[in-house]
Formats: structure tokens, sequence, C-alpha cells
């Protein structure tokens, strides 16, 4: 009988290596397939090119086609010599840099906010139920409904802007955060409670960490709510001594009538917000499903 179990034992240990052993195989496998640096790049930059030729070929041909006057659909060249003529002015980056600084600076505090109010409905039944709906119902609000509001408030100031952008961003961060923390698994909770994790501590090493995901998402619309309602803001709340950034640049083209110029901050307004998202939140998401391994390596 001893002789019988030792057997079974050493089976099934050779059973539990040989998976070990396959799995490994198959982790080898995978890194080893990655495909070359080349082909990924083609297989990531040739599609968006191609849609960018697209849309600048079907322009041209407008434009060319005389769908509108000159003055009003202008060629893609005039729109980049719009674009170019403000580089050789030296103004082009201090425009982006404004919208840009401000754009960080009102998600950062946005972020303060968003976070513990989110944790706050996620795990309070009563402030769920009193705060929840409102927190969509503002997610559903256009944020140019509150600049005139904001202008009353607080006059032609930042501070107006940055309030702007605070209503637009937090309800999304906040919404993040509370489907991020419904979807942990209840055995999570239960054995950070056994182990001793409650309170700030539970936050930090269960919540936020297993939560991770939802709140990435938050975090990405979020800030694109944040882009979206500093434009808005940009393009009412205009003043010299505010500085000139990407809205109120297209305010100013429109007042002239200079559509080439309107279109080149559009589309400058587009690429702010393609780089932020390819260059952080793009890697940080990716990286973060990879972790958790919802995502395969060469993705």
């Amino acid at each position: 009988m001893a002789s019988t179990e030792t057997t079974e034992g050493k089976h099934g240990g050779g059973d539990l290596a040989g998976l070990e052993a396959g799995l490994d195989a198959l982790d080898s496998k995978a890194a080893d397939e990655r495909p070359p640096l080349g082909r990924l790049l083609l297989s990531k930059l040739v599609p968006p090119l191609v849609a960018v030729a697209l849309v600048l070929a079907v322009w041209q041909l407008a434009y060319w086609a005389e769908v509108k006057p000159d003055y009003i659909l202008p060629s893609p060249l005039d729109v980049w010599g719009a674009i170019e003529k403000m580089w050789l002015d030296g103004v082009l980056l201090g425009y982006i840099w404004t919208s840009v600084s401000r754009g960080i600076l009102g998600f950062a505090i946005a972020i303060a906010v968003g976070t513990p109010l989110g944790l706050l409905v996620a795990r309070v039944k009563v402030v769920r139920a009193a705060i929840g709906p409102i927190l969509t119902g503002l997610q559903s609000l256009p944020s140019i409904a509150w600049v005139p509001a904001a202008l009353i408030w607080f006059g032609l100031t930042d501070t107006a802007i940055f309030a702007v952008v605070l209503l637009g961003a937090v309800p999304s961060i906040a919404n993040g955060i509370v489907a991020g923390v419904d979807q942990i698994p209840p055995l999570y909770l239960r054995a950070g409670r056994t182990l001793g994790a409650r309170g700030l501590t539970a936050v930090r090493h269960i919540l936020l960490p297993a939560a991770l995901p939802g709140y990435l998402a938050g975090l990405k619309q979020g800030w694109a709510f944040s882009w979206r309602s500093l434009m808005a803001a940009e393009l009412i709340v205009t003043s010299a001594k505010l500085g000139t950034g990407l809205g109120q640049l297209m305010e100013g083209f429109r007042a002239l009538q200079n559509m080439s110029g309107v279109l080149a901050t559009i589309i400058l307004i587009l690429l702010v917000g393609v780089a932020i998202d390819l260059l952080f939140f793009s890697p940080l998401e990716r990286r973060v499903l990879r972790s958790r391994g919802l995502l395969a390596r060469n993705g």
C-alpha cells in the first residue's frame, strides 16, 4: 500500500513538473514569436497614415471642385501655411503650451477631487444613492453649458477656465473608479480584512490596485473631457491678461474670418489630444493590462 502511494506521488509530481515545463515552453515560444520591430511599426503606423492620406485627398478634391469658396474651404496647403507662419513667428509652441499647461493642471486637480469622491461613492451606499445619479448626469452635460455660470461666478479669470475643466473631468474620473471598485471580486476584500487591511490601508493596498483597470479607463476619459472642457472655456473666456491658448487662438481667427487659421487650430487641438493619449495613456493602459494577463505581450 505504501509503495502504491509512493508511486502515485511520483506520478503526480511528474505530471506537475510536466505541466510546468509545458507552460514555460509556451511562454518562451510566445516570446520567440514576437514580430520584428519593423513589422510591428508597419502594422501600427501604416493604417493611421493611410487614413490621414485619404482625408487629405478628399479635402484637396473638394477644394479643386470648388464645393465652397476658397475663403471658406481653404486647401490643405493653405492650412499648413498658417501653421508654418505661426512656427516661423515663434508663437506656435507658446499657444500650445498655454493650453497644455492649463489642461495638465486642471486634470491634476480633477484627479485629486475625483478619486476620493469616487471611492466614497463606491463604498458608502448612502452617498452612492445620493450622489451617484448626479455624477452620471454631470458626465452627460456638455461642458460649454458651464461657461456662462463660471463667467458669472469668477469673471474673466483662469479660475473660470479651471472651474469648467473640473466640472467636465471630475464626474468621469469618479465614475471610472466606481466602475473599477464594483468589478473587484468580493474575495479580495474579505481576504484583505482577514489580513487586517482596513481604512486607508485597504484603499491603498487593495481597492486602488484591484480597481486599477477601471480607474485608468476613467482617467483616460477624464482627460478627454478635461481637454474638451478646456477648449470650450478658452473659446469664450478670452482676455488679454489670460494669455492665448488654442481655444482663444481659434476664436481670434474666427473673428478675423481667417478659415485657414481656424482649421489649423482645430488640427493642432486634435494633434495634442492624440499625442497625450499615445505618449501617456496608451502605454500605461497596455502595461496595466499586460501585467494582469489581459493583453498579449506583442500587443
